[in-house]
């Protein structure tokens, strides 16, 4: 299949590249620009240049790369996240999610590209819209707290659009591995290392984690299901509470345990966002994502892939011994 990605450098992209590779599909990549173009070639894509911004640029690449099928991980999100400043760090990527979607769904209609496959995210469900973890047809959050919102209604959009032109979304997890805030060079390791993640009101929100390369087995999938449409979450097998993984990770890393912050302090410390997605958010279940496409993580649980990914940089010492 002639598949072209967008948002190819991003961390689900990087993992995605040489796995579409190997299983024999040819692979075109849409970057920005020619010297970000000239890292994708190394994986032996060939790649096209475009601005996903600018319909017109989107639509040439298209014509160029004349795909069957065109994988969407569009997103700008910074290294280091900052709660109170997420509205405004999050602009580019809404702009991504909206307008950048609108010129590939756009151009694939124009070229006659038969599949498309959008990122959305599956911790936008509403904390009280049911107990245990979500499946996709539980209710999302109305508009959720303050500087969310507007992400939150980029990824409607997102989903409204891909959903109409008979394409698939997929709820991608807390991500984690190469290249994100979780990696063993990530900013949030680096911070729990210095002990500068508070456990905020009780840590009584669910995450289901997802590493990288199973976002990106679960896209191989989903070409391989040309009719699963719709949406489907892509997380581990094991929903878990901030006041478990935290301090998990912490021990891991060989760092002192979070300390306790109280809500109400948190909140003016990192904002209402901060707040609710340390004590509120809902986990996500893959049961749908496991019977339509076949899927399933390699790293089932976030435990095994924490130690995989963070245990080697957490004991250097014991290589000498």
């Amino acid at each position: 299949m002639r598949v072209l990605v967008a948002g190819a450098t991003g961390v689900v992209g990087r993992q995605l590249l040489p796995l579409l590779a190997t299983a024999g599909h040819r692979v075109t990549a849409l970057a920005r620009t020619p010297q970000r173009g000239s890292d994708m070639e190394r994986t032996g894509a060939d790649v096209v240049i475009g601005d996903a911004l600018d319909a017109d640029a989107v639509d040439a690449a298209v014509a160029e790369a004349a795909p069957d099928a065109i994988v969407n991980m569009l997103t700008a999100i910074p290294a280091a996240i900052n709660p109170r400043r997420i509205g405004k760090q999050f602009e580019l990527t809404n702009r991504l999610r909206t307008e950048g979607t609108v010129n590939l769904l756009a151009a694939a209609g124009r070229h006659g590209v038969g599949r498309t496959i959008g990122q959305g995210v599956a911790f936008a469900y509403d904390p009280d819209g049911g107990d245990g973890p979500a499946d996709e047809d539980a209710p999302w959050w109305p508009a959720g707290p303050g500087q969310f919102a507007p992400i939150l209604a980029a990824l409607r959009e997102l989903e409204a659009r891909v959903t109409a032109a008979d394409g698939l979304v997929l709820r991608l997890g807390h991500l984690y591995g190469p290249g994100t805030a979780l990696a063993a060079d990530g900013t949030l390791t680096a911070a729990v290392r210095r002990g500068r993640v508070p456990l905020i009101g009780g840590g009584t929100a669910t995450f289901s984690f997802l590493h990288t390369h199973d976002a990106a087995t679960a896209i191989l999938a989903a070409l391989d299901h040309p009719r699963a449409t719709g949406a489907l979450n892509i997380v581990d097998d094991d929903p878990v509470r901030a006041d478990v993984w935290l301090p998990h990770l912490a021990e891991l890393l060989d760092a002192r345990p979070p300390a306790a912050l109280p809500a109400p302090l948190a909140r003016l410390l990192v904002g209402s966002w901060g707040v609710d997605y340390m004590t509120r958010l809902r986990g996500a279940s893959n049961a749908r994502a496991r019977d339509t496409l076949a899927w399933h993580p390699d790293h089932p649980t976030w435990r095994d892939g924490f130690a995989h990914e963070l245990a080697p940089t957490a004991h250097p010492a014991a290589h000498h011994h």
